[in-house]
């Protein structure tokens, strides 16, 4: 079944108006109360039930319809990323070094979009939660959602969302059963000597020097300690230690990030990394610590949810698949699909003037993928809970 979208086309230029407000005036995690008020504010003018400060600042509105007894949640995330935006557009941000370089500025427009144009057209039979989630970038808002009683205080059967994919042209989409994005974890490794002169590194264990040799064996875990058939990504992203020519530092950190999709192969990982470094630390005669942070789950989709968000998809997109592999990026939407069965959906977002990679300084939402969103929700609400259902 097609959608005609052409129903949803007077609610675009307001819409994009909130978007480019949304984006002029971005906030970080936690810190969104201006963007919460804004949705709290949209929602209560629908009539919906707005509860406000859930897991923070999320905010969650309810519309019921009909006497359907099932209940699916649709989320969006609010924050914005903490560097400069470069786009110079006319709406770029005001607040210095604050950025919506992920689109969660478009994704707040057009879950407000689905529930005013679902409120008007009310073509289902249950009920909805539009969940606005908090500090997806790296905090984990949606664990806080879930903490403070998401699911007890908003019973959903389902909950599904949306993410903008510029790899993708405007007009597609795609998902996939099982896992579509990796789990994150980071790690923090500091590695002491004593330092000392340079010229005489014998009476010192050299940090740099275990550094060096910890980072080339950090590289090998993925290709010698994780199995052919997975899939894994070890990075070290980060190094720092010394000030000057003539002398060994006193310590040496390192950064790095952990991407995976199978539990196992994380422990796997995170047992191989802690075991280097007390190899490297014994062999050197420094001593290394370890702080090892699993921050986001893997994204896992439920089979039979991932195939209501493609059949869903195709009512407003033309080229909807399944993606036959997942994206190694993470997502704390992870977090609400451990506690009920759902599925996330890569919208495409890429044309001619939107080629930018999320978390590019240059990087703008699309708002050509405002109806295709607004759409995608509806067709889900209309699909899962048909204006006919009756409870069973």
């Amino acid at each position: 079944m097609t959608m005609d979208l052409s129903l949803i086309a007077p609610l675009l230029p307001d819409l994009i108006a909130l978007r480019r407000d949304l984006h002029a005036h971005p906030e970080l995690g936690f810190e969104e109360h201006r963007t919460a008020g804004i949705v709290a504010a949209a929602l209560r003018a629908l009539g919906l039930e707005v509860t406000t400060g859930v897991g923070g600042t999320g905010v969650v509105g309810t519309l019921r319809n009909g006497d359907g007894n099932h209940a699916i949640g649709f989320r969006a995330d609010m924050d914005a990323l903490p560097f400069a935006e470069e786009t110079g557009l006319p709406y770029a941000s005001a607040n210095p070094g604050i950025f919506h370089g992920c689109g969660h500025d478009g994704h707040t427009a057009t879950l407000i979009g689905a529930a005013r144009h679902l409120a008007a057209t009310r073509r289902f039979s249950g009920t909805i939660h539009f969940i606005f989630q908090p500090a997806e970038e790296g905090l984990g808002g949606a664990g806080a959602m879930v903490r403070d009683g998401l699911f007890d205080r908003f019973a959903c059967d389902e909950v599904y969302a949306l993410h903008n994919w510029p790899d993708l042209p405007i007009g597609s989409a795609r998902t996939k059963a099982g896992p579509i994005m990796a789990s994150a974890d980071k790690f923090t490794i500091t590695i002491t000597g004593r330092g000392g002169h340079a010229a005489q590194p014998h009476q010192t264990p050299d940090a740099i020097l275990a550094a060096s040799e910890l980072v080339q064996q950090l590289n090998t875990i993925v290709a010698r300690r994780v199995p052919a058939t997975q899939s894994a990504v070890l990075s070290v992203t980060k190094i720092a230690g010394g000030t000057a020519h003539n002398v060994l530092p006193a310590s040496v950190d390192l950064m790095g990030t952990v991407r995976t999709f199978d539990v196992a192969v994380q422990d796997r990982i995170e047992e191989s990394i802690r075991a280097m470094c007390a190899g490297v630390a014994l062999s050197t005669e420094t001593r290394i610590t370890i702080d090892y942070d699993r921050y986001y789950p893997a994204t896992i989709n439920d089979a039979g949810a991932a195939e209501r968000a493609l059949s869903a998809a195709a009512a407003v997109c033309g080229d909807v698949a399944m993606s036959p592999v997942p994206a190694f990026t993470s997502e704390d939407f992870a977090f609400m699909l451990n506690e009920r069965p759902g599925a996330y959906l890569w919208l495409g977002q890429r044309d001619d003037d939107h080629g930018a990679s999320l978390h590019h300084p240059q990087y703008d939402f699309n708002e050509r993928a405002l109806p295709l969103g607004i759409g995608w929700f509806t067709a889900l609400a209309e699909q899962i809970m048909p204006i006919d259902h009756r409870p069973a």
